[in-house]
C-alpha cells in the first residue's frame, strides 16, 4: 500500500476554503505517518482529470473533502478501482456520510480515522448506482446516495434557476412555488426487465443509500452493500396529502403512508414527459434514464 493520501479538494470553494477546511485532516495524516498530497483543479472537469491521473499512478487513498457533491465526483475516478476512498465531510447535506456512519463537520477526526481505517485495512466494499441515459455513450455516471425524479428534481431545477436567496432556504421558496403548479407524473417503471408499470407519482427516488437533500430518508431502508436499490414511490398525492407526508422524510415514516410503495431491484429504467433526474444532488439530465446497481464497487474507508 502506497503511504502517499490524495486529498480531493473541492475546485469551486471561494478564496482556498477548500483548502482551508482540508488541514486539518492533512495535518491528522502527516502526524500519523502519511505523505499527503492535493488535488484541485481550476474546475470540475480539470480536478476529476487530475484525480484520474493520481488514482493510475497508485495514490494509497483518495479522501474527499467537502460535501456530497464531491463525494460524486471522486466515484467517478474510483468506482471499479482498489483504491479506497475517504470522505472528510464539510458540506451541506453530507448524506453519503451520514448513511456510512462516517463523522461529519469534523475534519479532524475524520482524517485521524481515515488514517487508522488505512493502517488497520478497515475497508468496507459497496454498492454504487451507475446511471445510463437514452442514447448515452460511454460508462454512464456513477452515485452513491439517491437517484429522484418527479417533484423533487423539479424542485431542484427551480432552485437552480433562483439567483437569491442562498443555500436551504433557496430549496423551501421552489419548493412552495413548484407545490402551486403541482401535478403528478405519468410514469413508466421497468424493474429488471420486468413488464413496465405505468402509473401516476409525485416522485421516484431509486436508492443506493437512504436520504438525500441533507437528512430526508427518503429510501430510509436502503442498504448500501447488498445488491439492491430501494426504489421509493410515492403516488398520486393531492397537494394537501403532500404536505402533510412530506415531514415524514425526515424520520422515513412516510414509507407506511397508503400512498408510498417501495420496491427493490438490481435494475430501474424511469420514463416520464417533463422530468429530470438527479444523482447525488447532481444533474443527470432529462429522462428516461437507466440506473444500475454495480455490487462492491467502491472501497470505502470506516471507523
Amino acid at each position: 500500500m502506497s503511504a502517499e493520501i490524495t486529498l480531493f479538494v473541492n475546485p469551486t470553494a471561494g478564496r482556498g476554503r477548500g483548502a482551508r477546511v482540508a488541514q486539518p485532516a492533512a495535518s491528522a495524516l502527516r502526524a500519523a505517518g502519511f505523505c499527503v498530497r492535493t488535488v484541485s483543479g481550476a474546475d470540475a472537469g480539470d480536478a476529476l482529470t487530475q484525480l484520474r491521473t493520481a488514482v493510475r499512478e497508485g495514490t494509497g487513498a483518495v479522501l474527499a473533502v467537502g460535501g456530497d457533491g464531491m463525494v460524486s465526483l471522486a466515484l467517478q475516478a474510483l468506482a471499479g478501482t482498489l483504491v479506497p476512498l475517504g470522505v472528510i465531510a464539510v458540506g451541506t447535506g453530507n448524506d453519503f456520510a451520514r448513511a456510512m456512519g462516517l463523522p461529519v463537520r469534523d475534519p479532524e477526526q475524520a482524517g485521524r480515522l481515515a488514517g487508522e481505517a488505512l493502517k488497520e485495512g478497515r475497508i468496507r466494499e459497496i454498492d454504487l448506482g451507475r446511471v445510463d441515459r437514452a442514447g448515452g455513450t460511454g460508462p454512464g455516471t456513477w452515485y452513491g446516495t439517491v437517484l429522484c425524479s418527479g417533484f423533487d428534481s423539479r424542485v431542484n431545477d427551480r432552485g437552480n434557476r433562483m439567483r437569491l436567496p442562498a443555500g436551504r432556504f433557496t430549496y423551501d421558496l421552489a419548493m412552495i412555488a413548484e407545490l402551486a403548479a403541482f401535478r403528478p407524473f405519468p410514469y413508466r417503471i421497468t424493474l429488471d426487465d420486468g413488464p413496465v408499470i405505468e402509473t401516476e407519482a409525485t416522485l421516484v427516488a431509486v436508492g443506493n443509500g437512504s436520504s438525500y437533500g441533507g437528512g430526508m430518508r427518503i429510501c430510509a431502508d436502503a442498504v448500501p452493500d447488498d445488491g439492491l436499490f430501494d426504489i421509493t414511490v410515492v403516488g398520486d398525492c393531492t397537494r394537501a396529502t403532500l404536505l402533510r407526508v412530506f415531514p415524514r422524510v425526515y424520520r422515513g415514516t412516510h414509507l407506511s403512508h397508503p400512498k408510498v410503495t417501495v420496491h427493490r431491484a438490481r435494475k430501474v429504467t424511469l420514463e416520464a414527459a417533463g422530468s429530470t433526474a438527479y444523482a447525488d444532488g447532481e444533474p443527470m439530465g432529462p429522462l428516461p434514464v437507466t440506473a444500475k446497481c454495480v455490487p462492491a464497487a467502491l472501497r470505502l474507508l470506516m471507523p
